[in-house]
């Protein structure tokens, strides 16, 4: 079945877009123009305690003075509106209404100074405490007026395996590299992968263009993705740009932000000529 290709940017506005988000987006680009689809924009400002509303405009400021182009976004509009997740609360809500109805989830009372106190949790391949288990048999009526957030069951022992567009074949074991991980947190918010998956499928996203450590978001998104009965699209993580020092970049690095490089004088097309698209 021909399906016409649909990517997108989700950036989030936590701070000014630096060269790191740049390179990815522009290859997320480069691969919806070769294959004759879609773009979608989509803003990630689920989180109110870390992102500012002046980084919503810069942002699209910056994206369009790079060169993005986009067909459907929170400025544009489109089908799948709306495309600022603060505003798309049901579909996530009956998303997790789904994972609970399957038994896929369970209410966990601890919190990450609780997971770093057992002595059993290492850390998972990108950084997350792996959560030993403390809260798996927790009922929801047992809980009474404390706080919890809502965890995610992995399939202990199974290896969680896909292609990756760019890095190749990805294979990781589920209690081991990775495991059971938050979708809805304590303050009511849903958690990065539920989000992430729910929107993706909700704006039929075909492949997902983002950064290499994110290879272990995946495969916990794809344990989402098969829960919910949902199409899993194809995945294409871009290595990560580097400063001096080795470390890859981040929004701390405003002299390597969009704007800044923009106020020095630099041009797009300057900038593109440094790296190599994709990679």
């Amino acid at each position: 079945m021909n399906q016409t290709y649909r990517g997108r940017l989700a950036p989030s506005p936590t701070g000014y877009l630096h060269l790191g988000h740049a390179r990815t987006f522009w290859a997320a680009q480069q691969r919806a123009r070769a294959a004759g689809g879609e773009l979608i924009l989509r803003n990630e400002d689920l989180d109110s305690t870390r992102f500012k509303m002046e980084f919503v405009d810069s942002m699209l400021e910056d994206l369009r003075w790079f060169g993005f182009e986009w067909s459907e976004g929170p400025d544009v509009g489109g089908k799948y509106a709306p495309y600022n997740q603060s505003e798309r609360m049901d579909v996530y809500r009956a998303a997790l209404a789904k994972l609970q109805s399957g038994n896929f989830i369970y209410p966990c009372t601890c919190s990450r100074k609780d997971i770093q106190a057992a002595v059993t949790a290492p850390h998972a391949a990108d950084d997350e405490l792996i959560y030993p288990g403390t809260c798996r048999e927790n009922r929801q009526s047992a809980i009474g007026n404390r706080k919890y957030s809502w965890r995610f069951r992995v399939p202990d022992g199974e290896t969680v395996s896909f292609m990756d567009g760019n890095c190749g074949p990805q294979n990781f074991i589920a209690g081991k590299d990775f495991g059971d991980f938050i979708v809805w947190r304590g303050d009511g918010v849903p958690a990065y992968q539920l989000a992430c998956v729910a929107d993706d499928a909700a704006m039929h996203i075909t492949e997902v263009v983002r950064g290499a450590d994110l290879l272990v978001s995946t495969v916990r998104q794809i344990l989402i993705y098969r829960a919910l009965g949902w199409s899993v699209p194809d995945f294409f993580h871009c290595e990560l740009m580097l400063d001096a020092k080795g470390e890859r970049l981040a929004k701390r690095h405003d002299s390597l932000s969009l704007r800044q490089l923009r106020e020095q004088g630099a041009t797009p097309k300057k900038i593109r000529s440094d790296w190599s698209v994709g990679r």
